[in-house]
């Protein structure tokens, strides 16, 4: 048995005790039982996201994006956020059903209509990022520094999706490891030389 499975079995019992309680019983500190979590920590340890590349990529390189651990067919809002040089927020959400395996691939599964765009859109979360501020645009100045792009798994659809299953972060650089970026200033000659 995976440890992913004893995971969600262990879920499943408390919730079905759960169930079982009243609702003033509810409300009241459930007694602990030895080795057990709260069915809401177990639900958030069995989602996971994967990148690929894992933990860095270039900006204009294909970003794949993978939610696994969710529950089949399970309706989950995916929401990508990061801030440019100057603090400014830039967001994009959008609506996914997981395949019946719990896995949801950005790449087989279509965005459903409702959030930043709709349809299969791998980079979809990337291009469709809007600014919380009316009129602002998404510039890079200094290329030494990656944007770091967060993105959090939440649970349903709707205006106010619900709780967070999962997150991560992923650094989208602008130079290859290696690449110096060496100012030239010679007269009136004004460039920038990569090496």
């Amino acid at each position: 048995m995976s440890a992913l499975t004893a995971c969600r079995a262990g879920s499943r019992c408390w919730q079905s005790w759960l169930s079982q309680v009243g609702p003033a019983s509810r409300h009241r500190s459930p007694q602990r039982v030895a080795g057990a979590f709260p069915a809401r920590r177990l639900s958030s340890m069995a989602a996971t996201i994967r990148f690929s590349p894992a933990t860095r990529s270039l900006f204009d390189e294909p970003l794949g994006i993978t939610v696994q651990g969710l529950s089949p067919r399970q309706q989950v809002t995916l929401r990508a956020s990061l801030r440019d040089e100057g603090g400014e927020l830039f967001e994009a959400h959008a609506r996914y059903q997981a395949a019946e395996d719990g896995e949801l691939d950005l790449a087989r599964c279509p965005a459903l209509p409702g959030g930043s765009f709709s349809g299969l859109e791998p980079m979809g979360l990337l291009w469709a990022l809007q600014p919380r501020k009316a009129f602002w645009r998404l510039v890079k100045k200094d290329v030494q520094t990656p944007f770091l792009l967060r993105l959090e798994v939440l649970e349903g659809h709707g205006d106010d999706p619900g709780r967070l299953l999962a997150q991560a972060q992923h650094e989208r650089a602008f130079l290859r490891d290696g690449v110096r970026r060496v100012p030239v200033r010679d007269g009136r000659i004004r460039a920038t030389l990569f090496l």
